[in-house]
């Protein structure tokens, strides 16, 4: 069963085979209108391709024959052979019709294939820290001049799961940004969000609120009257990036709708996980979403990998960036997150050597914060287009966890 949707869009899980065929609900074009929001735009029909290559919340790209459901009813009376029996099984569709597009070309879609121009340029060290250090200095204007938390910003921007242990997301590193009161938002989270809505392809906003917890559907739910899976918020495109605005929650009382919501929000940021509901059974599905968090204090809700207060010094700086520059740093971020990266054993006993002794100096460090530093270390070498960690980037991570700490404190 598939799951594909664009960018700001969600589609039903209407998904089976049907003789030689796949069914898929997609939604990446307006082709009908007049249907709810739980209703696909059309189903897909795939033939002979494996179910495999189909994955849930991966994109893809359809080019076919759109059959509607006029058309089907025009030729129904052709459709029937002579034993009465019909080849064609859109012949049997329900009342409620859909049009089909019977597929002859299809293509997964990468986070490549969404910028303006993909040029196949390798990763070079110079090329990669040139935009790098555009990027830093973007988003530190966007950011009010807070060089620090902006470098958080970066390795959080380049984090993904790129491996699973038992219930840990390796590779994840959510961010709470944390001194944003509901003035700082007006003036720092507007631009914050557009200028990462400029930068990645697919972005998502959470307007965190007590009314929100206790009415919205988060995850996919099995509708048996209609016999569809009904979309929820969680069911995005692999890769979406979600801002959750915790300042707009106030006291309230949350009904059982809003516990629940509570206790999934905590399992996608910890798991990396969404529970598909079916009402007699539950299923877990893997993700890979990049969590910001914006709150007044340390999120009880969210509880992040990295918490950072936010000082800014100046006010946001929204300034105007050209076409080319954006591009490039779109690019950065599409690039250098899929570099694969190794750790040489020399530099595996500098670490671990290192780890031990924070240990001993810090016995609160659990085996998570120590796990977070090796990902830290992971993503400060990605983001320098190297693929093997050096003995700098690791000091360098060290010592952005020590005044993340005085910060803290």
């Amino acid at each position: 069963m598939v799951v594909l949707q664009r960018e700001g869009e969600h589609s039903s899980l209407a998904s089976n085979s049907r003789g030689a065929a796949t069914e898929i609900a997609s939604s990446g074009t307006s082709l009908v209108s007049g249907l709810d929001s739980n209703s696909p735009p059309c189903l897909v029909k795939i033939y002979d391709s494996p179910d495999s290559e189909l994955k849930l919340n991966d994109i893809f790209e359809f080019v076919g024959i759109l059959t509607s459901d006029l058309e089907l009813e025009e030729d129904n009376e052709d459709c029937d052979l002579s034993d009465g029996i019909s080849e064609d099984p859109l012949c049997h569709l329900p009342p409620s019709k859909v049009p089909y597009l019977h597929c002859f070309i299809h293509r997964k879609l990468a986070v490549h294939d969404f910028l303006q121009h993909n040029p196949i340029v390798e990763p070079r060290p110079n090329l990669v820290r040139e935009i790098r250090e555009a990027l830093l200095r973007h988003l530190t204007a966007v950011l009010g001049n807070d060089d620090f938390a902006t470098h958080f910003m970066l390795l959080h921007l380049l984090s993904n799961v790129h491996a699973r242990a038992d219930d840990l997301a390796v590779g994840k590193l959510s961010l709470n940004l944390t001194c944003f009161s509901k003035e700082i938002v007006s003036v720092f989270g507007k631009p914050l969000s557009a200028a990462l809505k400029n930068l990645l392809p697919f972005t998502f906003y959470i307007p965190l609120t007590v009314e929100y917890l206790n009415t919205v559907s988060l995850v996919p739910k099995k509708n048996y009257d209609t016999n569809r899976l009904e979309t929820g918020v969680f069911q995005l495109a692999e890769g979406s990036h979600l801002i959750v605005d915790e300042t707009k929650l106030e006291a309230g009382t949350l009904n059982s709708v809003g516990v629940e919501n509570t206790r999934l929000l905590k399992n996608l940021m910890e798991l990396q996980k969404v529970e598909y509901d079916f009402k007699y059974y539950k299923v877990d599905m893997a993700t890979d979403f990049q969590l910001l968090v914006l709150s007044e204090g340390k999120s009880n809700i969210l509880p992040a990998d990295v918490i950072v207060p936010f000082r800014p010094s100046a006010t946001s700086c929204s300034e105007a960036v050209t076409a080319e520059a954006l591009e490039a740093w779109r690019w950065y971020l599409a690039t250098v997150r899929q570099l694969s990266h190794t750790i040489e054993p020399e530099m595996q006993k500098v670490v671990e050597t290192d780890l031990v002794a924070a240990r001993q100096a810090d016995r609160s460090l659990s085996s998570q914060d120590l796990s977070r530093l090796v990902t830290m270390g992971r993503l400060m070498s990605l983001s320098y287009g190297e693929t093997s960690l050096s003995l700098e980037h690791w000091q360098t991570v060290k010592e952005l966890e020590r005044l993340r700490r005085e910060r803290l404190q």
